[in-house]
């Protein structure tokens, strides 16, 4: 599953520039469990939410959900020992950060960012921790532990994060045309543009397997 053998490190302040700086080359950013998981992620949540009111689906909503938060506690332990960009480290940065780079779409060198952008990061960010409440209350909720109390967190983390999610398809969106790059094409892919030396090393392929053990085991044993 490895596409590119590039190494992976690159000059301090070099994984940002304008989009008239950027390196042409497509190189590999994303591994395969950044990649898996964030499919996961999208098609759970989907599948979690048209069925939330659906008494008849109600077990289809409840796998989904621990689908969801299976692939939530991975990416939190793949955040921090993961390949370069995939790192909380690296893409996480402060709210300054985010409102400059905003603000840099609006003028005629937008700010252009190898991995995660700063103001997609926090979206990120958000997604994992209301994702992270959602599936703890609705858990909790489905055991009849704590009463409403509960399924109204429930409800309100997922409302929460489905207005991210709409944020983030917004974002993703106008990063594609004001930096002419397809990011929806890339998380298939793993490919971005920029510097030769800012590849990561390899895909991860054994990582993304792990992934998708570990999510199939957590599902079948909780819902047994």
């Amino acid at each position: 599953m490895n596409i590119s053998t590039h190494p992976e490190r690159v000059a301090a302040g070099s994984t940002a520039a304008p989009d008239n700086a950027a390196a042409s080359g497509r190189i590999l950013v994303w591994d395969w469990p950044t990649r898996i998981g964030h499919w996961l992620l999208a098609g759970s949540f989907a599948i979690a939410w048209l069925t939330a009111e659906s008494e008849s689906w109600r077990n289809v909503h409840v796998a989904s959900g621990y689908l969801f938060g299976a692939v939530v506690a991975f990416r939190l332990v793949w955040g921090l020992v993961g390949t370069r960009y995939a790192r909380f480290s690296e893409f996480v940065k402060s709210p300054r950060a985010a409102w400059r780079y905003l603000t840099s779409l609006l003028g005629p060198r937008p700010q252009h960012t190898v991995g995660h952008n700063p103001a997609g990061a926090w979206a990120i960010v958000a997604l994992l921790v209301l994702g992270a409440i959602s599936v703890v209350s609705g858990w909790l909720t489905f055991n009849e532990v704590g009463g409403e109390l509960f399924e109204e967190l429930h409800e309100g983390a997922s409302n929460a994060a489905l207005a991210v999610v709409g944020i983030h398809l917004i974002g993703v969106a106008t990063g594609s045309l004001i930096h002419r790059e397809n990011l929806i094409g890339s998380m298939f892919s793993g490919l971005k543009r920029g510097a030769a030396n800012a590849a990561i090393v390899g895909a991860r392929g054994w990582a993304g397997l792990l992934l998708l053990v570990w999510v199939v085991a957590v599902v079948t044993f909780l819902m047994r």
